[in-house]
């Protein structure tokens, strides 16, 4: 990253200096897109509101705070209880701080002023937390956009900014949510540099541990010298996720780690160890997963399934390019995974019939990998529809037409319904001359959302052909993703496997992706695979005895997608020869990944 020449976060040390000039540029980006949104007003204020400290439980110990995700990504604001307001218009920026009382300087130390915050955080002006309402009564906005949507992953709904006399304003809480998260999918280049910098200091964290680690020590031992490493060289107070050191048939446990299961195993001689652990800097994350034998020397069945795995790993990043679909990259990986676990002998038969079978899911069941970003499993991996925004109170009905035979019709009373399936029976909506009707042209997007009855807007449909954004007569505009709003309704693919995938879209420049392919060897999976015939006649029982308790491997990169390829952001041993000098703690050079640019 160039030497940011304005205000910039920074640790001291080696640490990485990055320049609130991301932030003030993520502002004008969401600015930018929200301006091209038909849908979006003149006179539009966006309000976000920043994340509050907590307490443990019903006592006056704190939680050791993280800035909320979103306002973090559009301020960089490290502390709690703020706010921030974006003109859309004009991209003009205001931080609302807490106004603390004099007591305030004897607990938590010195009282800064509006004017630090404005200089600190490189916004346009300051206010307090008290002054909302004021302040926003005085710059008369038409609408406040504020943020309300489900995060796919763990399916919660985002906090939505509050305030009191926020009553007193027009507020719309739908526009908002879609394009701030499309805003994060793709990193600008001085977002990568701050990703560049949390994989090289967790690469090397990884590094530490692959060398200290000894048959008799603790996985907690392991956990602890990782974080410390990220701390004390990295400035990483947190880290992305809670941290899994699983050895022997831990190893096995995708989220191992929890409180029932705290990395507090022995780790055994002949054990195989998935430590997958990312550090995090100034909220920005890394997600990165070793696997290696804990006695610095693979047997035969190790180095099998590691390079089997090692295998999948490198065949993906060599097919990513931009217009690459995701779900093909983690079919691509189980197909991989079923001809080296045939070559080795644990399975038998026809590699394309175990396809069919999904046999695929019984060894590797989670996701191939996830956006990533500000937070480690990133937002916009199924992203929303488009919508229109409320009708205009006593309106006439309107009908409008996005190309040969697409018709469209919206009333006051309901907005429009997509034109390729049934009005909800509450709305007031005729379909206008649709040849098509409803039918098998009508992709599952759309069919979804006309299973959910009545709807508080009117609804793309994304199997149609190019259209642009259409102004109907009282004052509402359709959007069509192709023409730079939003893009395509992906839906949640509904096989083994492909079900748990955090993301179905198709690769673009600047996407930050995780690529984590896996063997395990996870009993109730093969229980219940060997209980079923049509999977059962695959394998091989002798073999597969073998194999019984040996855990898994697990190898992942953090990726970013160029214009013709990937770029590989993480940097460890990785062939077995590699991992075994890394071990035997002889500092030899090994060669990154390099796959096409």
């Amino acid at each position: 990253m160039a030497a940011a020449t304005g205000p910039s976060f920074w640790l001291g040390n080696e640490t990485l200096k990055v320049p609130l000039a991301l932030f003030a540029l993520n502002r004008r980006r969401l600015c930018e897109r929200l301006r091209k949104n038909p849908a979006v007003q003149a006179g539009s204020v966006v309000v976000l509101q920043g994340g509050e400290e907590t307490q443990r439980y019903c006592t006056d110990t704190g939680v050791l705070f993280r800035q909320e995700s979103f306002f973090h990504w559009a301020f960089g604001v490290t502390e709690p209880g703020c706010y921030g307001m974006m003109d859309v218009d004009t991209g003009m920026s205001t931080l609302f701080v807490p106004r603390f009382p004099p007591s305030h300087a004897t607990w938590m130390g010195k009282i800064h002023s509006k004017e630090h915050f404005k200089e600190k955080y490189a916004v346009d002006d300051v206010q307090y937390t008290d002054e909302i309402a004021s302040v926003l009564t005085s710059r008369s906005p038409f609408v406040l956009l504020t943020l309300r949507g489900v995060n796919t992953d763990s399916g919660s709904i985002c906090r939505e900014a509050s305030f009191e006399g926020i009553s007193k304003f027009n507020v719309n809480n739908t526009i908002l949510h879609p394009e701030i998260v499309e805003c994060r999918v793709f990193k600008t280049d001085m977002e990568l540099e701050v990703l560049r910098y949390t994989n090289k200091i967790s690469s090397e964290a990884h590094q530490e541990v692959m060398k200290a680690v000894k048959v008799g020590m603790k996985e907690y031992e392991m956990e602890s010298l990782f974080e410390h490493y990220c701390f004390s060289r990295g400035g990483m107070r947190h880290s992305s996720y809670t941290c899994i050191c699983g050895s022997g048939e831990n190893s096995a446990v995708l989220h191992y780690g929890h409180a029932g299961a705290p990395n507090d195993k022995t780790i055994q001689d002949g054990d195989m160890c998935v430590f997958d652990m990312g550090g995090e800097y100034y909220c920005f994350a890394s997600d990165i997963t070793c696997s290696f034998p804990a006695n610095g020397k693979f047997t035969l069945d190790q180095k099998a399934i590691y390079e089997a795995v090692l295998r999948s790993s490198r065949a993906v990043m060599n097919t990513m390019k931009p217009g690459v679909w995701w779900p093909d990259m983690h079919r691509l990986a189980d197909h991989i995974h079923l001809e080296e676990l045939t070559r080795i002998g644990v399975l038998t038969g026809s590699v394309d019939a175990m396809v069919q079978a999904h046999l695929g899911a019984v060894f590797m069941p989670h996701g191939l990998g996830h956006f990533m970003g500000i937070d480690v499993h990133d937002v916009g991996g199924y992203p929303e529809v488009a919508a229109l925004m409320p009708p205009v109170p006593n309106a006439s009905p309107v009908a409008a037409s996005t190309g040969p035979g697409v018709g469209w019709a919206c009333s006051a009373q309901s907005p429009g319904l997509c034109a390729g399936g049934s009005a909800c029976p509450e709305s007031l909506l005729q379909l206008q001359g649709n040849p098509w009707g409803p039918g098998p042209e009508s992709g599952p997007t759309c069919r979804r959302l006309h299973g959910q009855g009545p709807v508080p807007c009117a609804l793309t449909c994304f199997h149609l052909p190019p259209a642009d954004a259409v102004a109907l007569g009282w004052g509402c505009t359709l959007l069509e993703p192709p023409h730079g709003s939003l893009p395509q309704g992906v839906d949640r693919m509904d096989e083994p496997g492909l079900r748990h995938l955090r993301t179905a879209r198709h690769l673009e420049p600047g996407m930050v992706l995780t690529v984590e392919p896996g063997i395990y060897f996870i009993d109730h999976l093969l229980d219940e695979a060997l209980a079923d015939p049509a999977r059962a006649c695959f394998f091989n029982p002798e073999v597969l005895q073998r194999f019984r308790g040996f855990g898994g491997v697990r190898i992942e990169e953090d990726v970013v997608v160029t214009d013709s390829g990937m770029e590989l952001l993480t940097c460890v041993p990785r062939t077995v020869e590699e991992v075994e000098e890394c071990m035997a703690g002889r500092d030899k050079a090994f060669a990154p990944f390099s796959g096409p640019k």
